[in-house]
């Protein structure tokens, strides 16, 4: 069984995130999806990063009815910073009957070469890029690497947190349940 790693920050999850595990899924790029929870990108500010109780809650009401696509929280139980081959070698260590492939956008794509041995990642696991709006990838053969067309979807986490904070429906934007939780908790008001 090979499962697809698509980690991420997930402030909030939304349909973008479930629409691309989906394709994957169901297309046949992966046999399943897991959206794998990260407490802190090291490439990324946290400035406004719900706690992680918080985002794992809203993938759990995201994922809850979606075929193909579970959540993984091993990250959140890890050394900080997270680091993406740490997490990739202990998922290989605790299921030793699955293979992983990491899920990236093209955006990240463009600075692979600065994660932490990411020459690691491609040669003992693989990477699958899906485009992202404004990040093209030249579609030159690099070994490791899976190019695939799936769907773009022009909305962010970022997009979703402003428009909350602006007082925006945003039902559907979200995964079935997202929405509501964040409402009843009142987040992202101040974003």
């Amino acid at each position: 069984m090979t499962v697809g790693i698509l980690g991420g920050s997930f402030n909030p999850v939304h349909a973008g995130h479930m629409m691309l595990a989906s394709y994957l899924a169901q297309w046949d790029y992966v046999d399943e999806v897991w959206l794998t929870l990260s407490p802190r990108n090291p490439l990324k500010d946290a400035t406004g990063l719900l706690p992680d109780t918080k985002r794992l809650a809203m993938l759990t009401l995201a994922s809850r009815n979606a075929r193909g696509i579970d959540i993984c929280d091993l990250e959140l139980s890890m050394p900080k910073p997270s680091y993406t081959i740490n997490t990739l070698r202990a998922l290989r260590e605790r299921y030793p009957d699955k293979d992983f492939r990491l899920i990236i956008g093209s955006d990240n794509w463009q600075t692979f070469t600065q994660w932490r041995e990411w020459e690691a990642i491609l040669n003992e696991f693989g990477v699958i890029v899906y485009p992202r709006p404004g990040y093209p990838v030249e579609k030159r053969y690099v070994d490791g690497m899976e190019l695939v067309e799936a769907p773009q979807v022009h909305i962010s986490s970022t997009f979703v947190r402003n428009a909350i904070a602006r007082g925006k429906d945003m039902s559907y934007f979200l995964p079935q349940g997202v929405n509501k939780y964040i409402l009843d908790n009142k987040l992202y008001t101040n974003a």
